[in-house]
């Protein structure tokens, strides 16, 4: 499974990418209006640091102007995934442009019959919101298991981007059912690295070091 870190704080994805724990970066407007700094410039900089996609959102709401400002997002870099949302203009902006060989993030998915419309419309992403679902008491992992049917199904090429991550849980789940890609904030990848038991045993582990009077060099 593919880790994209969902951010637009430079440091944040430059520190998981030394990891190698970046396959991807999805942004939007909002993440990008709290650093202060134009969107274009912030895009491009990701753009460059990392080399899978990096996801940004067209803030336009008719096809026509989608179109337009989603060829200007992909004019910044060849690993731009132009973002748009899952609406029936959306899925004409994104089938204009992956026929012209842009990548396309159809995002703020909700339901399986929504995925398969973003697949036939030659989605290159499907961004359905786990987190959001669970909000209203629904189960959100349980559309990333009926996507990830329909896609095996009739053999769609979509990548299923399992986004509104909120938990350590949400990731591991995703990466049974089989989803493509999970993008979180970065404190939500490092808490995968997070158990009580580990703790637990390095405590023993430097109490016992420390009795045995070894020094750490």
């Amino acid at each position: 499974m593919k880790f994209f870190v969902d951010t637009a704080e430079i440091d944040a994805i430059a520190e998981l990418n030394a990891l190698g724990m970046v396959d991807g970066v999805t942004t939007n407007p909002s993440l990008i209006k709290k650093s202060g700094r134009d969107i274009l410039e912030v895009t491009k900089e990701i753009a460059d640091l990392v080399d899978g996609p990096v996801s940004a959102e067209v803030v336009a709401l008719d096809a026509d102007a989608m179109i337009a400002e989603g060829r200007k997002l992909a004019d910044i870099a060849e690993n731009i995934a132009v973002k748009v949302p899952l609406t029936w203009d959306g899925l004409k902006a994104c089938k204009t442009l992956s026929s012209e060989g842009k990548m396309v993030n159809v995002t703020l998915c909700f339901s399986a019959n929504q995925a398969l419309l973003a697949a036939k419309a030659g989605a290159t992403f499907i961004s359905p919101f786990i987190g959001r679902l669970d909000d209203i008491n629904l189960d959100g992992l349980e559309l990333i298991e009926d996507i990830r049917t329909i896609y095996d199904n009739y053999g769609f090429d979509t990548q299923i981007l399992a986004a509104s991550i909120r938990s350590a849980n949400h990731m591991s789940e995703c990466a049974k059912i089989g989803a493509d890609v999970c993008t979180a904030p970065p404190n939500v990848i490092k808490a995968m690295a997070n158990h009580v038991l580990t703790d637990k045993g390095l405590a023993g582990f430097i109490k016992d070091i420390e009795a045995a009077g070894i020094k750490i060099l």
